[in-house]
């Protein structure tokens, strides 16, 4: 588990392909001090497993299910990456909870200026993401944990500090450029089990209801 703060920039070194699975390897500075061979990274908001260790650089696989539905696949050789280690155990909780499990790939739309802040507007490739994208919810974009300001029918923005866009990949992106979205964990629980009904309810097309206000009532919400 992650909490999206970033917690230095990355480097890719080499980059490894064969079909659709990758090896990457990364150089870091301040992750290393107590990186092992089996523990997780985010890297750009993608849990990964550290696989090597050598001299100020790790590596880490990236299996066909992650290359098809992240934009890791777009990463070159000079690349910079956000990195995170797994959370402590005894650490500060800092920014939400943050799996490392990337619901889908946005698109900066576009970047404005408010007073000391940055607005990026990032638009979906899928639309069924925004069941659980709401104001001042929480959202992890490249593993950066953040707070969306508004949303529209194709699009969300949220606001960026001058901290977090100096010490995150932000800095380096701009209109057109792709961003992992990681959207709120507790939202995705929360649609699940509103939506759950045992085999016996089904339809007769063999389908689940979906919240009603009959299905609501007779699982005790209203």
């Amino acid at each position: 588990m992650f909490t999206g703060l970033v917690e230095e920039i990355g480097e890719m070194r080499r980059i490894g392909r064969q079909g659709e699975a990758m090896l990457l390897s990364i150089s870091a500075h301040r992750i290393m001090d107590d990186l092992k061979l089996g523990d997780s990274v985010a890297v750009n908001g993608v849990c990964l497993t550290a696989t090597t260790i050598h001299q100020g650089m790790f590596t880490v696989d990236v299996m066909p299910e992650t290359y098809r539905n992240t934009n890791l696949r777009e990463l070159q050789p000079g690349s910079k990456v956000n990195l995170e280690r797994a959370m402590a155990a005894g650490g500060r909780f800092g920014g939400h909870i943050v799996q490392g499990h990337v619901d889908g790939v946005g698109t900066i739309r576009s970047l404005s200026t408010d007073q000391n802040a940055v607005v990026y507007e990032i638009a979906p490739e899928q639309a069924d993401l925004f069941q659980y994208i709401i104001p001042k919810g929480s959202i992890t974009l490249d593993g950066i944990s953040l707070t969306v300001v508004r949303t529209t029918e194709a699009s969300f923005t949220v606001s960026i500090i001058p901290h977090t866009l100096a010490e995150t990949v932000l800095a380096h992106k701009k209109a057109g450029d792709s961003v992992n979205i990681e959207c709120d964990i507790l939202g995705k629980y929360v649609d699940h089990l509103l939506h759950y009904s045992s085999g016996k309810t089904r339809d007769k097309k063999g389908t689940k209801p979906g919240i009603s206000q009959d299905y609501l009532a007779e699982h005790g919400f209203v």
